[in-house]
């Protein structure tokens, strides 16, 4: 076998080829944003091919991604010219799952066994939750079977009793802990009983083999003689487990960066990289700190951020850069968000002015909502943008469902905006839909000819009409029984929330505002669905939140309502396909990790914003800190932190303070700005 011969020392700094040239035993490599860790891993790869003679057969090299598993095995082939790829390189997911086709008997799974996509999985524990409890998801107040699915799956790679996590989730529910762990239990006894996996069996009997299957285990561990995982920092406790069994002979290295592990919300383990060198004696750590990414003076902004965590939170490093010195970031205090939309609209045309590409700026934030502003300002400017980590702010579905309940209020003949909010009621479609409008109309048009028969007149008194007694026959029992009984109790609470607001819509004494019902709608039947039908019903609920402060701006409902629909229709104007040089890049920090921008604008920088409130609330501080770090990382040459020092929400304007990153941060780090606003 014939290789291609590298210069590991020419080809590799200082602190790369130390990791690379690594002898054997545990190693825990700490390689920081923008120092080449990815080739790091490559060429360790490239070195055990070729210097330490290992057959690429007999490497087993863990990622996150099939993208990531790739294109490593493809640099690593092209650049060794190896005949045998690493052939047992993938995801956790994919390589469990080629083990379990091997041995899968072992743990009462045929060789033929069957994955379940996350459809299919959602829609068997539906099926058996209904066989168990027919009336369970006839009751609004129980959660969603997907919302459960996701509790499920939360426990199983966290290695958390199911009751435990089940009572974290679902507090307001007494007992519903009993019932989703026998929901689990019966779920994974029809899926052993049909002899198919979901997608967290694969780990799940994974782990399984090597713990109960001494001759497995051993097999796995002979074959592979050294196992590398890439960003390690991700790993939950049934990964970091898998990877204990199998590389108990010791030649593990571990690749990753305890300052970017912003995922424990979704299941990785912070404590997986802390505790490394105590779970593998004689661990070798190796710093990659000197980065090729941003200027010196970036750099020094983002180690500031990581020097002002707790020392217990976190390995002791500091970024280096290679690059050559430049501006320092700027930070920017603005009065509020739309403040901050005309600011960064204003910059973002003078860079363009200088030559700077729309694809080479990228405006990063915590949460989605933080972006509607820019979305809409973007929009009315026909600057081109692209959204890459999700729909635009009124695509989403949680944001249609709602702004159709408005529509409705505002307007009872918008049938349309109806039968979307009926449709998200159990069995019911746009048959039952016509069914109950045409029972509701006939109590509409009984109504109107008593009152012309009595009084002479269309309606009883000065400002009645149809459309108000429309909304009152909705709730009539007649009307009800159209409904299919599962969907009654559901339907009820949607009839008096819509009953409500267009009692407030409607109040002829008292201008009542727009962002008052959009309040009272929040607070009624469609705050409570979402809470048990969506696995991120916080996130949902903050970006209904806030469309309190930015209905605000405007003195009715209609008005309101009118602008809603000009500017989504401008926003999909602004959607199509458009090259990526050629459209500033939206994304939250959480799908801008791995990825870098000439210029980066986060916006949004203060506390209860970044970090959230929730976040504050519940401790979870310095993970929004790691977050933090990764936003002001993916920055090559120019960073703007922008923050608002007002914020409109619920009873008005409300003071902001800068985030706490931010003020722990020393005023030399960075350079602040003025912003003078202009008329919109």
């Amino acid at each position: 076998m014939s290789f291609h011969p590298i210069d590991f020392r020419a080809e590799l700094n200082d602190e790369q080829y130390a990791a690379v040239t690594a002898p054997d035993g545990p190693a825990l490599v700490l390689a920081g944003a923008g120092s080449g860790k990815t080739r790091t891993l490559t060429y360790r790869v490239a070195y055990l091919i070729l210097e330490q003679r290992i057959d690429p057969r007999d490497l087993l090299l863990l990622t996150f991604t099939n993208k990531a598993a790739r294109e490593m095995v493809e640099r690593v082939m092209d650049i060794t010219g190896a005949q045998h790829p690493p052939s047992w390189g993938g995801t956790f997911h994919s390589v469990g799952g080629r083990i379990l086709r091997r041995h899968g008997e072992k743990v009462g799974l045929g060789n033929n066994y069957t994955i379940l996509d996350a459809g299919d999985a959602d829609s068997l524990l539906t099926t058996v939750i209904k066989e168990d409890d027919k009336n369970f998801t006839k009751q609004k107040e129980n959660p969603k079977p997907k919302v459960i699915h996701g509790a499920i799956s939360f426990a199983r790679n966290t290695l958390r009793p199911i009751r435990e996590v089940a009572e974290e989730r679902f507090p307001w529910q007494k007992g519903m802990a009993g019932a989703v762990e026998r929901f689990a239990m019966l779920y994974e006894a029809r899926k052993f009983e049909m002899q198919v996996a979901d997608y967290d069996d694969l780990l799940v009997y994974w782990l399984k083999l090597l713990k109960e299957h001494e001759d497995i285990r051993t097999y796995y561990q002979s074959k592979f003689r050294h196992v590398l995982v890439d960003e390690y920092q991700d790993t939950n406790s049934l990964q970091s487990e898998i990877v204990d069994l199998i590389a108990a002979h010791g030649n593990i290295m571990a690749v990753g960066d305890d300052a970017q592990c912003i995922y424990t919300w979704r299941g990785a383990e912070f404590e997986n990289i802390r505790s490394f060198p105590e779970r593998h004696a004689g661990t070798q750590i190796y710093k990659i700190v000197r980065n090729y990414r941003s200027t010196p003076e970036i750099l020094g902004f983002a180690n500031a951020v990581l020097a002002a965590q707790p020392a217990t939170s976190g390995y002791e490093k500091e970024l280096v850069a290679v690059r050559a010195s430049s501006v320092k970031p700027y930070v920017v205090p603005v009065m509020d968000t739309r403040q901050q939309a005309e600011f960064i609209i204003n910059r973002v045309e003078g860079l363009y002015d200088q030559g700077v590409a729309l694809g080479d700026i990228a405006i990063l934030y915590r949460a989605h909502f933080q972006a509607l502003d820019l979305q809409l300002e973007f929009s009315r400017r026909s600057i081109p943008f692209v959204i890459t980590s999700g729909l635009k702010f009124f695509e989403q579905a949680h944001i249609r469902d709602f702004v159709a309940q408005l529509r409705f209020v505002c307007n009872p003949q918008d049938i349309q905006a109806l039968e979307r909010l009926m449709c998200l009621l159990p069995r019911v479609g746009p048959a039952t839909v016509i069914k109950v409008l045409k029972a509701a109309q006939k109590h509409v048009q009984s109504a109107e000819k008593k009152n012309r028969e009595r009084t002479g007149t269309l309606f009883e008194k000065q400002g009645e009409c149809a459309d108000e007694r429309l909304v009152a026959a909705l709730g009539r029992e007649d009307v009800v029984a159209k409904l299919p009984a599962d969907a009654r109790e559901d339907y009820a609470q949607l009839v008096l929330t819509l009953e409500e607001l267009d009692s407030l819509m409607r109040d002829r004494e008292h201008t009542v505002s727009p962002a008052l019902i959009i309040e009272r709608g929040i607070e009624g039947w469609y705050g409570d669905f979402i809470r048990n039908a969506y696995t991120d019903a916080d996130r949902r609920k903050e970006d209904l939140d806030s469309l309190i402060g930015f209905a605000q701006r405007f003195a009715t409902l209609p008005e309101l309502l009118a602008q809603l629909v000009l500017l989504n229709s401008e926003t999909s104007d602004r959607s199509v396909e458009v090259d990526g040089n050629d459209a500033v890049r939206m994304t939250t920090v959480h799908q801008a990790k791995g990825l870098e921008y000439p210029v980066v604008f986060l916006i949004s920088c203060a506390d209860e914003l970044f970090p959230l409130r929730r976040a504050i609330e519940e401790g979870d501080v310095e993970e929004e800190r790691r977050l933090f770090y990764v936003a002001a990382t993916r920055a090559k040459d120019e960073l703007y932190i922008c923050y608002p020092m007002l914020n409109s929400g619920r009873g008005g304007p409300v003071r902001l303070e800068p985030s706490r990153f931010l003020r722990e941060v020393p005023p030399a780090r960075y350079e602040k700005l003025g912003h003078r606003p202009q008329r919109w």
